[in-house]
């Protein structure tokens, strides 16, 4: 008993009926070969379309049109926003963090106050506003307490793309020992 190995062409997919079926089987090159059309029925089921129930779009933020004005959606204006910083603005700002910060030791032990103890010691002091300094008197006095820059802690410099040539001397080009030669090379 021989068992068929092929596929069954026509077992998934449709085939013609009447007379397109003898139509094709004069034209066709090879007859027995599939339509590639899928039976409805079996390939999608259930069938788009069929559900009873309708789609709708979930609802968010940008949906509701009260919280959704235009001028926050229209990108052709968001134009870059300036920041200014004023110059007493930039004097407290390098006083208060002129000071070295100071960093734990990892086997310190440090007792941390409860919040409703910070609280109550807060409560006892003014807040005073800072006074506004010139800009000149606070660099100066933050110079004076400490060193800014030395050659261990050289100033920010902007970055770059490619690596800044440092100039080595390479060895010299042929030349006659004894004659005047004033031409030095660099790497």
């Amino acid at each position: 008993m021989a068992t068929k190995k092929a596929a069954e062409s026509t077992l998934y997919h449709l085939s013609p009926r009447g007379f397109w079926k003898k139509f094709r089987d004069v034209v066709a090159v090879n007859p027995e070969i599939s339509s590639g059309l899928p039976l409805p029925a079996i390939n999608r089921f259930p069938p788009p379309g069929s559900r009873p129930e309708k789609y709708s779009t979930p609802a968010t933020k940008a949906s509701d049109p009260a919280q959704n004005p235009y001028w926050k959606r229209d990108v052709r204006r968001a134009y870059p926003q300036l920041s200014v910083v004023t110059q007493p603005e930039l004097s407290s700002l390098l006083i208060e963090h002129s000071t070295p910060q100071s960093y734990l030791l990892p086997n310190a032990s440090v007792s941390v106050a409860a919040p409703d103890e910070i609280a109550e010691v807060k409560k006892g002091v003014p807040a005073d506003a800072p006074q506004p300094v010139d800009l000149s008197v606070a660099i100066s006095s933050i110079t004076q307490k400490q060193k800014v820059y030395s050659l261990a802690k050289l100033p920010p410099t902007l970055p770059t793309s490619r690596k800044r040539w440092v100039p080595q001397l390479a060895p010299d080009a042929p030349h006659d020992p004894h004659g005047y030669f004033p031409m030095v090379l660099y790497k």
